[in-house]
């Protein structure tokens, strides 16, 4: 039986298991998001497993439970009651073993023990802050994060520490939460640095659906309009200080962004535009709006948010290259001021198996920027 919050006023989970092809599948009645789970299931059962022992407790890392985007998809695969408890590094392999044994089979119907990222172990996992924190960033923010450390961690792993849930904080001098809080959003130069690349990306490519759809190359235009409509979506993530998901929650971020509405209406009827003037109707509309937010959050000059002709072609531009030179006009640190504009790790990369390796990722971000890794 679930109660309250996890079962919607207290009626009971049914769970089917069966066997197919080496996949569970559920029938649920109800979905539990995981972060209520994953709360409950420390508090019921994890925290008294662990009494005396000095740790921190949370639901952070990856997993769509930890930037609430799960729902009842999520839990045929990977997904699960999960708490990350944080010891020192010389007792993990004690307390793993004590947690590990005392764990009962399932936790409101749910296994404890399953499939996660194509292993099979249990939902907690008991480890030490240094290590997690080397192996997800790449460093220890408790020492301080220096500009290649901002610029070289992708957003979905910024996104992945900061939010989620701590469940306790208890162990000694700068916790969990002290790590948590000094990764919580860029310092206002560095700010102004990402904001500015992004400006630069849609610069880029801004009067491109209009020349593609010229020429009747209607595919060109679309593929490249879908491209300037994700720089759209980052950049007004990053204007609001939210750290933009990978692509597969980027539209489900963008759509909980208070007055995100009209931006998304402008977007979709760019998507939807049969023609490339239609296209650029919809891309134009998303450009002013984006233009007011820069405006509205006064990191640098005000400037005229109204699109305008692209030389003297028929195609209506923003002018990014306006507002992200108005944004370095505005940095104060003179390394930064020289970084060349080409922006973060996810301004300079696609590439997931790039992106997930912090090595890989501090590499590259260090060649492109000159900044000594």
């Amino acid at each position: 039986m679930l109660a309250g919050p996890y079962g919607g006023g207290g009626g009971e989970i049914r769970v089917r298991f069966g066997r197919r092809w080496g996949r569970v599948d559920r029938v649920m009645s109800d979905f539990v998001p995981g972060i209520e789970l994953s709360r409950a299931f420390y508090t019921e059962v994890v925290a008294p497993l662990v009494p005396g022992v000095a740790h921190s407790a949370a639901l952070i890392g990856p997993g769509s439970e930890v930037l609430a985007f799960d729902t009842a998809r999520s839990a045929d695969h990977d997904w699960g009651p999960r708490v990350l408890v944080f010891v020192a590094a010389e007792a993990v392999a004690e307390v793993g073993a004590k947690v590990e044994a005392g764990l009962p089979e399932r936790f409101h119907g749910y296994p404890t023990v399953f499939t996660y990222h194509g292993r099979v172990r249990p939902g907690v996992t008991v480890t030490d802050l240094d290590g997690w924190l080397a192996g997800r960033l790449g460093f220890d923010p408790r020492a301080g994060v220096s500009l290649l450390d901002w610029l070289s961690v992708p957003w979905q792993r910024l996104a992945e520490v900061t939010c989620g849930q701590v469940f306790h904080d208890g162990l000694p001098g700068a916790g969990l939460e002290a790590v948590r809080g000094s990764l919580r959003w860029y310092p206002e130069d560095v700010w102004r640095y990402v904001l500015a690349c992004q400006w630069r990306r849609i610069a880029q490519e801004e009067p491109f659906p209009g020349r593609c759809g010229e020429v009747g190359d209607e595919l060109g235009s679309a593929v490249v309009g879908a491209r300037l409509a994700r720089e759209v979506m980052r950049l007004a993530l990053l204007l609001r200080r939210r750290y933009p998901p990978y692509a597969k929650w980027l539209g489900s971020a963008l759509a909980r962004m208070p007055g995100s509405a009209e931006l998304g209406e402008s977007l979709g009827a760019a998507m939807a535009a049969r023609s490339w003037r239609g296209r650029q109707e919809g891309l134009s509309a998303a450009y002013g709006r984006v233009a007011a937010l820069q405006n509205r959050v006064a990191l640098a000059e005000r400037l005229d948010e109204r699109v305008r002709g692209f030389h003297d072609r028929p195609f209506e531009v923003i002018g990014g290259d306006r507002f992200a030179q108005a944004l370095l006009a505005a940095v104060t640190d003179p390394v930064i001021r020289e970084l060349p504009v080409v922006g973060c790790v996810d301004q300079l990369a696609d590439s997931t198996d790039l992106l997930m390796v912090p090595g890989r990722a501090r590499a590259v971000t260090a060649a492109a920027l000159g900044l000594g890794a």
